[in-house]
């Protein structure tokens, strides 16, 4: 492992200025993240009447009126199991991120017991028997014989296949994450209906987009344009940073 101030560096680095020849040095911290996302996820807390911890904030704010603590309250963890469904773009406008953000997904994949990860460009592919128990690489090898891989992009039909053929995957204890940066050829109404859809059905829905990174970025493109009034939770998604500051919007 780098050293922790190389590590830092490497994470708060953009994605697309790193070779190929670097996935295997950003893997382990790509796990580590992905460990502390799932980690904080399976202990978060809910409010309770009489068993689990004690939670000292709202014992004080309750009792804030007397003289002396007679009333306690507790938290114990949630019993709602969250899962993740991930939908990342590998169409050719993406093609300096999404090796990476893929890494990310393999990692999530393989400490995170629910998930379910999609890749698309003109069409919606589901991998995500094919992210666990391999490699990296042999998972990246495999991934770029998918058809259309690095090719156009028609994100609002990609949804359409989602909704048509995994609507089971999307409850109210889902978290969705579009993973891509809102270029579409595709018509915009059609990317706002299959995307109201989807958000009708999920806990949440996230999307993370690698040109925000840009402090000079806009998301003026149709697509995006079209997406930002169904979305709970825009952010960058171009270093490992911003990857890891998720940890504040995974919760139902």
């Amino acid at each position: 492992m780098p050293l922790a101030s190389e590590a830092e560096g490497l994470v708060n680095q953009d994605f697309s200025t790193f070779s190929a020849d670097q996935l295997d040095e950003l893997l382990k911290l790509t796990i580590k993240i992905a460990r502390r996302l799932a980690h904080r996820m399976s202990r978060r807390r809910r409010p309770v009447k009489r068993r689990g911890r004690v939670d000292l904030r709202r014992t004080l704010r309750a009792n804030l009126t007397r003289g002396e603590i007679i009333e306690l309250r507790y938290r114990e963890r949630k019993r709602k199991k969250v899962r993740l469904v991930l939908l990342c773009d590998v169409s050719g406008s993406m093609d300096l991120y999404s090796r990476f953000l893929l890494q990310f997904l393999f990692a999530l994949q393989n400490v995170f017991g629910r998930v379910e990860t999609f890749i698309f460009s003109t069409r919606l592919t589901r991998i995500t028997e094919l992210l666990r128990g391999r490699s990296y690489r042999q998972v990246l090898r495999r991934l770029t014989d998918v058809r259309d891989w690095s090719g156009g992009t028609r994100i609002g039909e990609s949804f359409a296949q989602f909704n048509r053929e995994w609507p089971h995957l999307v409850d109210r204890r889902t978290i969705v994450i579009v993973l891509s940066d809102g270029w579409d050829t595709g018509e915009p109404d059609v990317l706002a209906t299959e995307l109201m859809r989807i958000k009708r059905r999920a806990a949440r829905l996230i999307w993370l987009n690698p040109l925000l990174g840009n402090p000079s970025y806009e998301p003026l493109t149709r697509g995006m344009a079209a997406a930002m009034p169904l979305i709970d939770d825009f952010a960058a998604g171009h270093n490992l940073a911003a990857l890891r500051d998720l940890a504040g919007k995974l919760h139902l």
